[in-house]
């Protein structure tokens, strides 16, 4: 496709000047506290705090599994690494199938905190499988049932937070959420330690590992329990196709750099397989992850509180470059010393990614805010599936071709972004 026609594909298909660069600018500007709220910045509405308490609880079994899952995947079970991207990409597909669906319903319903409480049940649930069966049938079951869980409640909490955080600290409210979420991530990694240093790397540990991972997971059900709804407007007169038309064109815009991203964004294990390659031990690699997660908490407030002060659209560019510099990093990176660096860096990128995304969106889409965040998880997480696939098929060739096949296309990405925002911000810059 030439430029030409590139842009006029992205037009809004009426012959109208392009809107996306007005779009991102009024968000840009909405990121600047006001001077009512500039005294309130670092204030937060009680429920951010309360949903990060039901995060942090969910996070702390969540990774206490997750941080050994990928090495029990192929040395306890006997998978491989092309096995282990192929049911993380279905993990990812099958959650980001109900990303739209949820947070459909949200915005029809109103309904938050129903959907909400209903998402972290399932994924409780699904942790019942791992201490009954160490099957690679199994495993693979619990990490796509898990999945649906994390899919299912995202989009109505997000919508949630969006809401009742104040427009000029938005990017710090999910910065803190973000923060409170990863901390669980820090100590669930942590105990994960502790239990392999105790007990020591056996079958029988891990199982016990997974049954203490159900309690956090079970108390954070009952927290969420007893916070207020806070519903959101309804449409119920719309079905999922009438509220795609309703997206504002700039939202859809993004979602074309975002999906491109995606394509670079291959499961967290191939990082984790990757620091196996590098000499460290399982104990150090559980200890590793915990350092990415400490780097995520540390990052997520800074980053957030960043994108507000600059403007969320020139962070998320940041991100892709960072991202992008972590690829390369860990494909020629010959040092443990160097690997640590790039699990921090990471975490800096990890932290921008998770929140800010979600943030962006909703100073685009003001209306409707569920729905796009679950139509963005939805395309970002079906296009993880042949992200996974493929950094697994390289992987068998050659590790370091994952990392660099990554970093292309994180490219094609940051270039693709920059082109939509500063070639449209000059269009809608021309007089009309």
């Amino acid at each position: 496709m030439s430029l030409s026609h590139m842009r006029e594909h992205l037009t809004n298909g009426k012959g109208a000047p392009p809107t996306f660069g007005r779009e991102l600018k009024d968000a840009t500007m909405n990121d600047q506290p006001s001077p009512e709220a500039a005294g309130k910045e670092l204030h937060l509405h009680p429920d951010v705090l309360s949903l990060g308490l039901v995060s942090f609880l969910t996070d702390l079994s969540s990774e206490m599994i997750f941080s050994v899952f990928a090495l029990f995947f192929t040395t306890i079970a006997g998978a491989s690494a092309a096995l282990l991207g192929m049911v993380e990409g279905f993990g990812d597909l099958f959650a980001s199938s109900l990303n739209y669906l949820a947070g459909w319903m949200a915005d029809r319903t109103g309904k938050r905190k129903a959907l909400t409480l209903a998402g972290y049940g399932f994924s409780t649930l699904a942790k019942i499988i791992l201490p009954i069966t160490s099957s690679v049938a199994g495993l693979s079951a619990f990490r796509v049932v898990e999945r649906l869980g994390k899919g299912f409640r995202g989009p109505p909490r997000d919508a949630w937070i969006s809401a009742v955080a104040d427009k000029g600290n938005r990017g710090y409210a999910f910065g803190v959420h973000k923060a409170l979420d990863k901390a669980g991530a820090v100590l669930g990694p942590l105990v994960a330690y502790g239990l392999l240093a105790w007990l020591g790397e056996r079958a029988s540990t891990y199982r016990i590992l997974f049954w203490t991972a159900l309690a956090p997971a079970l108390l954070s059900l009952v927290v969420l329990s007893f916070i207020k709804d806070q519903s959101g407007v309804q449409h119920r007169r719309e079905n999922m196709f009438e509220t795609w038309d309703t997206l504002s064109p700039g939202f859809k815009r993004y979602l074309v750099a975002a999906g491109i991203f995606s394509l670079a964004y291959f499961s967290f294990g191939f990082l984790l397989l990757r620091a196996r390659s590098a000499g460290f031990s399982v104990r150090d690699i559980v200890l590793l992850y915990a350092l990415f997660n400490a780097s995520f908490v540390a990052a997520s407030p800074l980053t957030g509180k960043l994108g507000d002060a600059v403007g969320r659209a020139r962070l998320i560019m940041l991100s892709y470059l960072i991202y992008l510099l972590m690829s390369l990093g860990f494909a020629f990176a010959t040092r443990q010393s160097q690997i640590i660096i790039l699990f921090i860096i990471y975490g800096v990128f990890f932290a921008i990614d998770e929140a800010q995304s979600k943030a962006f969106i909703a100073d685009i889409e003001r209306e409707r805010r569920a729905s796009a965040i679950g139509l963005y998880n939805f395309v970002t997480g079906l296009l993880y599936l042949p992200a996974s696939l493929i950094a697994g098929a390289l992987w068998q060739i050659r590790p370091a071709n994952a990392f660099l096949v990554a970093a292309c296309l994180s490219l094609t990405a940051l270039a693709v972004l920059v082109f939509l925002w500063s070639d449209q911000k000059h269009d809608s810059a021309k007089p009309q």
